[in-house]
């Protein structure tokens, strides 16, 4: 019997033991295998499969060069061809030996020794025609369909094949995809997936999404296509647009969805206070609101942390981007006694204040709230309420001491007296 060495005894490393073993004298190198031979005994085999894992197939043929001579046949297993072909060509074109490309459409958890019909691409890559035909007719013989695909045919077909099952196999373990007692015929086939494509280790699943080259498109085009049918789930709003702002009532966001429709000509809508970045765009991404607006970066301050944050966890498309110049006036109840002890505001504006308030009011505290409260119309109208101290400050829009007459203690406290900020008009 012709001896065949397997390189690499995992969980297809198993399988493919299944199939050579009646007709062929079978040696295992891997070092978790109590069956594992010297690696020098394995690499010396006429014949030696590799089913090692994507990433480690690089150094493991590198590192086993000395022991290759002119005559062996490789065939690689990986479920990725482009990168093998690459490898092997790098380091065996030239040397008189056979290269067979390999991708069993199989696992372990698919495959038993009386399957049938189950297939496996091949492609000669380098050396005997013969060799290849040999390996073909082989398993064709054994029950397995074979076919044949070149490198780059292979791993764009795969990408949206394989590829996308394993993906959507993990998006479900992810949201904790159980069965219930209603599930419907699909909804098993999805706990098929899930089980068999999560049995593989996620290192195999890593390999897969990043050692092919087409997936990335794959799950490119998956992102797109989900957020084009979750938006078209999304209530359509037949009255009027609702624009969410960062702001409360008062606040410079309001300002700036002001100037904005007015520069559209838009007369009719309704608006949102939602003090946060975050709640503009989770409220957007929900389909509560049509419209988000917040502050994206002031030329003093840089740019607005709490919305850097919120833009990296959601989708959307910037409709317009509105400058308004921004003063900002420090200001308390009327019945407020006493000298000032705390400012309060949203860091930002602090940022753009910060020079000259170093200078006027050094031992004042200067504090931002949490939640709603880092808004400072929002602080404005807590002030007001009486929930907050009547000793506090606050520093924003004039336009609040109007609203809730509030007493102006100063003005124009902002370092740069051209003082801008842009803010983001976005919508789904």
């Amino acid at each position: 019997m012709e001896t065949v060495s397997i390189i690499g005894h995992g969980r297809f490393g198993k399988v493919l033991e299944k199939i050579l073993r009646t007709d062929f004298n079978v040696l295992i190198h891997d070092r978790y295998s109590p069956k594992s031979v010297t690696a020098e005994k394995a690499w010396q085999a006429k014949i030696i499969f590799m089913a090692v894992p994507i990433s480690k197939f690089e150094e493991s043929l590198k590192g086993n060069l000395k022991y290759l001579r002119t005559g062996q046949t490789i065939i690689d297993t990986l479920s990725v061809k482009s990168h093998p072909d690459k490898i092997l060509k790098k380091y065996l074109k030239g040397k008189g030996i056979n290269v067979i490309l390999s991708h069993p459409l199989f696992g372990p958890d698919s495959f038993s020794a009386k399957s049938k019909g189950l297939s496996i691409v091949m492609w000669p890559s380098l050396g005997s025609k013969k060799e290849y035909k040999f390996w073909k007719d082989f398993f064709q013989v054994k029950g397995f369909t074979v076919v044949e695909l070149s490198p780059k045919n292979h791993d764009r077909l795969a990408a949206y094949s394989q590829g996308l099952t394993h993906f959507v196999g993990r998006l479900l373990e992810a949201i904790h995809f159980k069965p219930t007692a209603i599930d419907t015929l699909g909804a098993k086939k999805l706990h098929e997936i899930m089980q068999q494509t999560c049995n593989d280790s996620w290192k195999l699943f890593q390999d897969l999404q990043t050692y092919n080259p087409y997936t990335k498109q794959m799950r490119l085009d998956l992102g797109v296509a989900y957020k084009k049918i979750y938006g078209q789930l999304l209530p359509s709003n037949l009255g009027l647009p609702i624009y969410g702002i960062q702001g409360g009532k008062g606040s410079f966001s309001e300002q700036a969805l002001t100037s904005y429709t007015q520069a559209e000509n838009i007369k009719h809508f309704k608006i949102k206070y939602l003090f946060t970045s975050e709640k503009v765009l989770n409220e957007l991404n929900k389909g509560g609101i049509d419209f988000g607006v917040f502050a994206i970066a002031n030329g003093t301050g840089g740019l607005v942390e709490e919305s850097m944050q919120a833009i990296a966890k959601y989708s959307f498309e910037v409709e317009n981007n509105i400058p308004i110049f921004v003063r900002h006036c420090l200001m308390r109840r009327k019945d407020a006694k006493g000298s000032i002890k705390t400012i309060m505001a949203h860091e930002q504006v602090f940022m753009q204040c910060k020079n000259t308030l170093r200078r006027k009011y050094p031992r004042t505290k200067l504090a931002t709230g949490v939640g709603a409260m880092i808004d400072t119309a929002k602080v404005a109208e807590t002030l007001r309420s009486g929930k907050l101290s009547k000793n506090v400050a606050i520093l924003g829009p004039k336009i609040l001491a109007e609203m809730y007459d509030f007493e102006i203690l100063d003005q124009d406290l902002q370092d740069n007296k051209k003082n801008t900020t842009t803010f983001l008009i976005v919508r789904r």
